[in-house]
């Protein structure tokens, strides 16, 4: 036994954790039969969270909305947005809560551990003690209410939720996955929006919304989850003394149940809205959709998510080239979703038509049977099953605590079942046994038992209606203006005083008494210095090496950085294109196919990217690169160089078929991420107004290259010829020895072992590239213009930026502007663009290397409105007061931003990024030194520079088009987003 388990629990059992080095424990708490799952480790960055099943009835998103609802003041914390004050004021590594289909989950994690403590008693006060029976206003300001502060005003409804879900559903992809799983579960909670849609949000009543939380907001249908180096002990004594100890047993009727099969395959056509003068014609969505089994068979879902990969997402996969061969679409992808208790296999044709779903059906039924009888082929089995394992194993996940992402692997199997907490935290024994099937007929049964035999299926067609939106938003106007007409004055006016009542709670901030309640860490907890950099230069033959030394579990992370900076501007699109196509169309030795399989089967994959990297002081210039990447187990090594020289000198470019696939799969990407990420497409389509660094940005992935994607995609017949020869002059011009400079992120041995394999990979790179080829493009050089655009889309939100640069305007940096982002942020743009706007999000950003200034809005229903809290951010300044408390809560903030705990590949990624933009940890340390020595004067004399960014006036909105249109005059160019 690895700790004593007070006598207020009982152990059900622990196991030991091989995967993970760690020890794990599952516990029921006695008196009420919480559950507890516990994993300990030597991992610094602790992590608890607590979730409930709450499965939904209907679309009103009640779920959703509790989540939010629950973090706006509770019992022992009444201010009115504690998780704001966290986020301001603590040292969190993960502070977040989620909504699933089933479930809903409360999780935090940081380093230091008051801080740890601080926030799980933030978060269980809230769940268990929330101000929402108190205050009606938390529902109306979260959920929905209706808006109307006179008589003669027009009613509206606006929420935070419902505003986020409007969002949500403006995207085609997002409305197709939903109707995915309703459609193959229509008698469960999965046949139903647990998030909320749009149209049933406004049935949901208070009384409701409380009935809900009553029913599953309590231990006994709960799941608490401890991970990482702590005292487990004293945590445990501490969360029963305070919490768990106040509740009785109660029998909650939360179970899920099992959708029962399908007799034959059920249909179900929808429609989403398409923009102004968009073409219906290849723009259907076709999606089969098929119920794998039970999650709970950890060994079934692995086994499908390797099948996924190489049926139908690798490249070449056969089934996806077999639809791309018919036509049938121009984008195919897939999902397999085994988060749920009915794991979903959805394969998907986009810009397709609705006449063509009986081809796409048969197509992939015949395709599977051919594969099935003459047997799949067995490196792509071992290519993906490599694949996912090398994932797994180097469990690098970003920004996310690798707790984090271990604890929702437990729920997803706990949830349904009380004995499996730890069942996907042991894949490793699961990957050795998928090996050994490869030969056997294994995966061909499976394919035959559960997808050609395989009844519970649907199909869904999701149909394109031009103006769709416009049609709803009048429709919810006419209703509105009717419901209005029938209310009577008293009605009136108490849908005017609700109005009143929720402003006056929004605008009168939490008394400093509420504030007060919420912990805090002092500056002293701060740590004083900068995380470390990790750069060791070197050179090799004349080329710039730069080491990176950190243990990486014997990965070697490196990328080949190739100098772009005299390549012409008329070919910046046809570089971002290249990236793409490299690694993707045939070479001289291998087909496409083939070549990701090597890929896989070698390595943990190799990746061609466009990048670019600001200068500090420097407003003009910046520094791109063409990266070639790749991260490689140290024994690999060899291989992983092999697979590049066959990418850089033996890659096929003259397959016309196949480069039109890629080109129609990108444009396809980029229409989704525009509805997805609209925020960050409009940022830096307003820095390009006056950016050099932003216009090539725009050149290689946002909205210029779009645009050059639309002009190839249309006139591919004539300019299939010119494409080809532009990018075989860019390989020779970009991949030559006297443009490389390399970063390797390894310890010493790895280091060692790539220097061996390097010097005989460069020997084969020409010297320089041919001065006559370069000449002979256009050399002008890129000219921002000062523009202000509105581009129309078919989405019902906005998403508003404004942008600027206050070196331009004659300012200097100071770290008081990291603590100025944390402040606007979480205070001054979260209470006017997401409380009283009722936006989903809002953020801000100021570089210290270029300048560069943005502020945007996420999935907002304003527009002019947003844009005057911009402009009134100079005049907040101004009158800006904080006490000692209040500048420490934002100091601390901002230093958990930048003191997240890194993977050892963002380690080496941030060094080289710090040494390429010419910053050295003299620059950090005093950047750090200000932020935690700012004071309310140094946040004030910041107004000047503000008002001097805004006055530039660079504005971009991408939004519905109804909207766009309204505001016209703040734009001098109004144009579609997509053709």
């Amino acid at each position: 036994m690895k700790m004593n388990i007070p006598s207020q629990y009982r152990l059900v059992f622990d196991e030991n954790l091989e995967d993970l080095n760690g020890w794990g424990a599952y516990l029921v708490h006695v008196k009420t039969g919480a559950r507890i799952a516990l994993i300990k480790n030597e991992d610094l960055n602790k992590v608890f969270y607590i979730g409930f099943r709450t499965p939904p009835k209907n679309s009103t998103g009640v779920a959703h909305i509790i989540e939010h609802s629950v973090l706006c003041g509770s019992k022992n914390f009444p201010a009115k947005d504690p998780f704001i004050e966290l986020a301001k004021g603590s040292l969190n590594t993960f502070l977040n809560a989620m909504t699933y289909s089933d479930r809903t989950v409360y999780p935090i994690a940081s380093q230091n551990e008051q801080d740890f403590k601080n926030l799980m008693h933030v978060y269980l006060d809230a769940v268990f003690y929330p101000n929402i029976y108190q205050r009606k206003e938390i529902f109306g300001q979260e959920a929905w209410h209706y808006d109307l502060e006179n008589e003669n005003d027009e009613l509206l409804i606006n929420g935070v939720v419902y505003n986020e879900m409007k969002g949500a559903f403006s995207s085609p992809e997002q409305q197709l996955f939903r109707l995915n799983q309703n459609s193959l579960f229509p008698d469960t909670p999965y046949g139903v929006e647990s998030g909320g849609d749009p149209e049933f949000i406004p049935e949901l009543s208070y009384e409701e919304f409380l009935d809900f939380h009553r029913t599953y907001y309590h231990p006994s249908n709960s799941y608490i989850f401890l991970y990482g180096d702590m005292d487990f002990e004293e945590r445990l004594i501490w969360l029963d003394k305070e919490y768990l100890s106040q509740f009785e047993y109660l029998k909650v009727d939360s179970e899920i149940p099992m959708q029962k099969g399908f007799e034959n395959l059920r249909e179900v056509e929808e429609f989403y809205s398409l923009g102004e003068g968009d073409n219906p014609k290849e723009n259907t969505y076709l999606s089969l959709n098929i119920a794998i089994g039970d999650s709970k068979n950890k060994e079934l879902s692995l086994a499908f998510q390797i099948l996924e990969y190489v049926l139908f997402e690798a490249p070449g996969a056969p089934v996806k080239q077999a639809l791309l061969d018919k036509a049938i679409g121009k984008d195919i992808f897939s999902q397999f979703n085994n988060e749920y208790l009915q794991p979903v296999l959805s394969i998907v044709a986009k810009n397709s038509d609705e006449d063509k779903k009986q081809e796409f059906l048969n197509t992939i039924s015949d395709t599977l049977k051919k594969l099935v009888e003459e047997g799949l082929n067995e490196k792509s089995l071992q290519a993906a099953i490599n694949f996912y394992e090398f994932r797994y194993r180097e469990a690098d996940f970003g920004r996310y605590p690798k707790g984090l992402i271990y604890g929702l692997r437990v729920l997803s199997s706990w949830l349904y079942d009380d004995d499996l907490p730890f069942q996907n935290l042991k894949d490793t024994e699961i990957y050795d046994f998928l090996k050994k099937q490869i030969k056997t007929g294994y995966f061909e049964k499976l394919i035959k038992d559960y997808i050609i035999n395989n009844n519970h299926a649907a199909l869904v067609v999701l149909k394109p209606l031009a103006g769709l939106n416009k049609i709803r938003d009048d429709k919810m106007k006419e209703k509105l203006a009717a419901y209005k007409e029938s209310l009577s004055k008293e009605e009136l006016r108490n849908i005017i005083n609700e109005t009143k009542s929720l402003r006056k709670y929004q605008e009168t901030p939490s008394t400093k008494e509420e504030l007060e309640t919420i912990p805090l860490l002092t500056r002293q907890d701060i740590e004083p210095n900068p995380q470390p950099i990790y750069n060791e230069e070197n050179e090799v033959d004349g080329i710039r090496l730069v080491h990176h030394d950190i243990f990486t579990n014997e990965i070697a992370y490196f990328r080949l950085l190739f100098d772009i900076r005299d390549i012409p501007t008329e070919l910046i699109p046809y570089m971002s294109l290249l990236s793409l196509v490299l690694g993707y169309v045939d070479t001289d030795n291998y087909s496409y196919l083939e070549y990701s399989n090597e890929v896989n089967i070698h390595t943990g994959g190799i990746y061609t990217n466009v990048i670019s990297f600001s200068l500090k002081d420097n407003t003009k210039e910046f520094l791109p690169k063409f990266e070639i990447g790749s991260k490689v187990m140290y024994d690999k090594i060899p291989q992983s160089f092999r697979l590049i020289e066959e990418m850089l000198y033996h890659t096929q470019l003259k397959d016309y078929k196949r480069l039109k696939e890629i080109i129609d799969e990108v444009k396809s990407r980029m229409q989704m991420r525009f509805q997805s990420s609209g925020h960050t497409v409009a940022v830096n389509r307003a820095m390009s107004y006056y950016s050099e660094h932003a216009m090539f940005k725009e050149l290689t992935e946002g909205i210029s290259f779009y645009e050059f994607l639309e002009e190839i995609t249309e006139n591919y017949g004539q300019m299939k010829d010119t494409i080809i020869s532009r990018l075989k002059d860019l390989m020779e011009m970009i991949f030559v020895k006297n443009k490389l400079m390399v970063s390797v992120t390894a310890d010493s041995t790895g280091y060692k072992l790539f220097l061996k394999d390097f010097s005989a990979f460069i020997g084969g790179l020409k010297k320089e590239a041919s001065e006559r080829l370069l000449s002979s493009y256009d050399k002008r050089p890129l000219k921002p213009k000062s523009l202000n655009e509105g581009f129309k889309a078919a989405m019902q939100v906005q998403y508003v930026a404004r942008a600027g640069n206050y070196f331009k305007a004659g300012y200097k940096y100071t770290g008081a502007l990291k603590v100025l982002r944390m402040i606007l942020s979480y205070d001054y743009l979260w209470n006017n663009v997401r409380v009283k706007g009722g936006a989903y999000g809002c953020m801000c950003s100021f570089s210290g290397v270029d300048g560069d200034v943005y502020f945007t809005s996420y999935r907002d229903p304003n527009l002019k409105e947003t844009n005057q809290v911009y402009e009134d951010i100079p005049k907040f300044l101004e009158s800006f007061t904080a006490d000692e408390r209040d500048i420490t809560k934002n100091i601390i903030g901002t230093i958990s931003t930048l003191d997240t705990p890194l993977t050892p590949q963002a380690k080496g990624s941030r060094s080289l990024s710090i040494l390429l933009s010419g910053l050295t940890y003299e620059d950090l340390k005093r950047e750090r030194e200000e932020i935690i020595n700012v004071s309310q004067d140094d946040i004030r004399a910041l107004s000047g520079l503000i008002r001097a960014v805004l006055d530039e006036g660079h504005i971009c909105v991408i939004g519905n088009e109804s909207k766009v249109e309204e505001n016209r005059d703040m734009f001098s160019q109004v144009k579609n987003l997509m053709k």
